[in-house]
């Protein structure tokens, strides 16, 4: 057979990137059809590292991407969403939830894939409902995934007669550390475990590589799909890039393992495929879902040494923004509401001193845009979330105690002032955001812009810092300041709006930075607001609007 290398190079590489695409079309479709949540279930349900490992398998199962899952997990320890701890358990899980797609590819459907396509694409353009069209998305990406795989087989299937290649699959079979360099390296250049996966179905369903030269590079693998996470990490948090080399020692260790356990382990495999008569493609989903899952039980009692070791590698102090409620005993919710009471007052003050310092990080990131202050910010931010539901669920199981009228009033009150300082949260991550938009669109505001935003900042930092010191001490006098300062907040967001228009009108700045000054002026006049609700709960009263 007469061997053509462009006919071999352009199916294979056509037949990859419809593959990549199928992956990521099924891997979107799914997300979508999941509610796009992936955020808030790894947020939510990483409570301890068996809960993480599950959260792990999940979303990459949806998103059909172990590097995709950790480096989401990377971005949420570095936005301080998740700890290091909770980060390894969702990374062991990505490990065995990538699995899922080479199982998928050793059902071995090729040959219905143009007719998946086609009902995918028919869905797609033709369905008016979002949700089917989502269906139609991950139908589609579903057939691309296999169409890919049927076209690189056709582009590898010359290798067969091509000595040079017969020669390094039986050089793989004799040195295991050839197979593996291969497999990492490959993997590492197509950033996608999947796909060197696949190829390798491939080749073993063709019996272009025999199972013992084929293990080596499927672990190899696990140790190149680390490369994704690494570069995810650069520039990030300590605690992001701790999270990044657990990921790399975890995959390391586990390939380094089972390298040396290789001989056993491919006997073993070749009995549960001879057991089970499987073809080669689910032979290799077989291989890489029980090493994958072997990994996890070996290290899972080690997730805290791992947390030791990635700090001692990477020594330091992060900057943290941990909330623990040192005041919310539910005991007092029955024994004395009232004493209840007060010990939510104490966390929503709390809550109020953490809120003021995210709106000085914002002020600082402003002024001289290092990143750190919008790290810090945000991290802030979400400590206050996390404040608002512990103090929030706190407050609703109060409600069910006996209050008298007083304590009924101040229940409500406080339920209030709590969403108040979320809502600050909010508004100074808004403002964080228009700045990170304004340098990466390398936006310049005039030197006047910025006196001006620094001047209402200023004000608004006294508004808020007074609104809790008011509630602290239920000073009346510093809430009818917090009034006035409000007032002149309102009057000073007009006054900068008509100046920013006489600037347009001269030609002095341009539209996509007045659109930035004019939010971040509205997201300050807001914060004003909030803490003005606050001031009227410490009076006791509606300050009217004529008044402010």
């Amino acid at each position: 057979m007469e061997f053509d290398l462009q006919t071999l190079l352009f199916e294979f590489l056509g037949g990859l990137g419809i593959f990549l695409l199928g992956i990521k079309y099924m891997g979107d479709g799914l997300q979508k059809t999941a509610g796009d949540r992936l955020k808030d279930v790894l947020d939510k349900f990483t409570s301890n590292p068996f809960m993480g490992v599950l959260a792990g398998i999940v979303v990459t199962v949806l998103i059909q991407s172990s590097s995709g899952t950790t480096v989401l997990a990377v971005g949420l320890v570095n936005a301080g969403f998740m700890t290091l701890r909770q980060s390894i358990g969702v990374i062991m899980g990505a490990n065995v939830g990538t699995t899922i797609t080479a199982f998928i590819i050793g059902i071995k459907i090729e040959a219905y894939a143009l007719p998946i396509l086609a009902i995918g694409a028919l869905m797609l353009f033709f369905m008016k409902s979002q949700k089917l069209q989502n269906y139609g998305q991950t139908i589609f990406g579903f057939g691309a995934l296999f169409y890919g795989l049927d076209l690189m087989g056709s582009g590898l299937y010359p290798l067969r007669y091509l000595q040079a290649f017969h020669d390094l699959t039986v050089q793989m079979s004799d040195n295991p550390i050839l197979g593996f360099f291969i497999g990492t390296v490959f993997t590492l250049v197509v950033q996608s475990s999947s796909a060197t996966i696949g190829i390798l179905q491939n080749l073993t369903g063709q019996g272009l590589i025999e199972m013992e030269g084929a293990m080596p590079i499927l672990f190899g693998n696990n140790v190149g799909t680390t490369i994704t996470a690494i570069i995810a990490s650069i520039g990030a948090s300590l605690a992001a890039r701790r999270a990044a080399l657990t990921h790399v020692i975890y995959n390391l260790f586990g390939a380094v393992i089972i390298m040396l356990l290789l001989i056993p382990y491919t006997a073993l495999i070749l009995f549960i495929q001879r057991t089970l008569s499987l073809n080669s493609e689910m032979t290799i989903a077989f291989a890489h879902g029980i090493y994958n899952l072997a990994t996890l039980i070996i290290f899972f009692p080690f997730i805290g040494w791992l947390a030791w070791a990635v700090s001692k590698i990477i020594p330091g102090k992060d900057t943290e923004v941990d909330f623990k409620p040192m005041h919310l005993d539910p005991i007092f919710i029955q024994q004395s509401p009232t004493v209840a009471l007060d010990q939510a007052k104490e966390e929503i003050i709390s809550m109020g001193k953490y809120a003021l310092k995210g709106l000085a990080e914002s002020t600082k990131f402003l002024n001289n845009h290092d990143v750190k202050y919008a790290e810090k910010a945000f991290k802030i931010e979400n400590a206050l979330n996390k404040m608002d539901r512990e103090i929030t669920d706190y407050l609703v199981q109060l409600s069910s105690a006996q209050l008298s009228d007083t304590d009924s009033e101040k229940h409500s009150s406080l339920i209030d002032s709590v969403r108040d300082i979320e809502r600050i949260g909010d508004h100074f991550e808004n403002i964080v955001e228009l700045i990170q938009f304004k340098i990466s669109n390398k936006i310049v505001l005039t030197d006047d812009a910025k006196a001006d935003l620094n001047e209402m900042f200023e004000l608004t930092n006294t508004t808020v810092a007074e609104a809790i010191e008011a509630l602290t001490h239920m000073d009346q006098t510093k809430a009818h300041a917090v009034v006035k300062h409000e007032n002149e907040i309102d009057r000073m967001e007009k006054r900068f709006r008509k100046k920013h228009i006489i600037r347009l009108n001269e030609g002095k700045c341009s539209g996509s930075s007045g659109i930035v000054y004019v939010d971040i002026l509205s997201n300050l006049e807001r914060i004003g607001d909030h803490a003005l609700n606050i001031a009227e709960m410490v009076l006791g009263e509606k300050i009217p609007e004529t008044v402010h």
